[in-house]
């Protein structure tokens, strides 16, 4: 092939093999599709999940590009695509699982109903840290639970990635936020705005007690799974709404159903292994830049740079627990 029709990209062989550089065809965009040069790719827990076998959920078969989230520019708009132009600058989620090439590579041929016109406040590092957990802190919030002005809303694991932006999202509704996470990030989750909660210095009992009158929450999201979802069933109140990013495992409804409270799972990946969903994607991202760009939501990026050469540098941080803030892999 000439250099012209190939392309750099990061492959995995197999299950917990390393990182191996290589030069794969140049995709090209079938009907739906947009050519975007991949300037930046965000690294989530699930990448190296995928990486270590361990997410039968994603399906994604070896050899593998991996990358979910990304941010770059248009090159060529493929067949029946209307809206995008070449030049644009573009973000998403838009592969890495489902068999669907990911962001570790300069290209990608990407289906158009799962991005929206980057932020223009933004940096392309900046955007790529976005998609997944606004995706997932969205649907929670505004798809499943309905968040209004005024509601008492709870998010536990508050300063993880979904927790940061789901925080975020709810005091730009006008909601009352209280952030449940470690001591260490209680003066960030205040900057937001929130509450900030230690869930080593107080109980759910503590702080049920301490801001609703223990009545419960009007809204609880739940990001940490687990217990965290029994705590987020003791947390809601009456009529109430439980929603999870980590719904798995077994668990017992009674304290749910006492309280005649409902609960939403959230699987955002769905979209990207039915096909079903792919546009409300986009529209999520499109009302995710507005709020961006009218300075009421921005992603917390750790201050490490990575190149594609250091991705597994960017891996080992989020598998040490080390990471303070997203990662973001820059290409282009």
């Amino acid at each position: 092939m000439s250099a012209t029709t190939t392309m750099k990209a990061l492959l995995i062989d197999a299950a917990k093999a390393d990182f191996r550089s290589a030069e794969i065809a140049k995709p090209t965009p079938r009907e739906g599709e947009v050519l975007v040069r991949i300037k930046a790719s965000g690294v989530n827990p699930l990448d190296t999940k995928i990486r270590a076998g361990n997410a039968a959920h994603a399906r994604h078969p070896f050899p593998a590009v991996l990358g979910i989230d990304m941010a770059g520019v248009i090159e060529h708009v493929g067949p029946g695509v209307t809206g995008f132009h070449r030049g644009d600058e573009v973000y998403g989620m838009t592969g890495g699982v489902g068999g669907i090439q990911g962001s570790l590579a300069e290209l990608a041929a990407v289906d158009a109903r799962l991005i929206a016109p980057k932020p223009h406040n933004l940096s392309m590092r900046e955007a790529a840290a976005l998609p997944l957990i606004a995706i997932t802190a969205w649907e929670g919030l505004v798809d499943r639970a309905n968040v209004r002005s005024g509601q008492q809303v709870l998010v536990l694991g508050a300063g993880g990635g979904v927790g940061h932006i789901a925080v975020q999202i709810a005091k730009a509704t006008g909601a009352n936020v209280f952030a449940v996470d470690g001591a260490s990030k209680a003066d960030y989750l205040a900057s937001l705005g929130a509450t900030p909660i230690d869930y080593r210095a107080e109980t759910v009992e503590d702080y049920v007690r301490n801001h609703t009158g223990g009545k419960g929450f009007d809204i609880v999201y739940d990001t940490v799974g687990g217990a965290g979802l029994d705590t987020a069933f003791q947390a809601v109140g009456r009529f109430g709404h439980v929603v999870s990013a980590l719904g798995w495992g077994t668990h017992a409804l009674a304290p749910l159903s006492f309280k005649a409270a409902s609960y939403s799972g959230v699987f955002t990946l769905l979209p990207l292994l039915t096909d079903e969903g792919r546009s409300h994607h986009g529209e999520i991202l499109r009302e995710v830049s507005k709020l961006v760009e009218a300075g009421k939501l921005m992603p917390r990026l750790d201050p490490h740079r990575f190149g594609l050469a250091d991705v597994a540098e960017a891996h080992a941080l989020i598998e040490d627990r080390t990471a303070n803030g997203k990662l973001v892999v820059e290409i282009g």
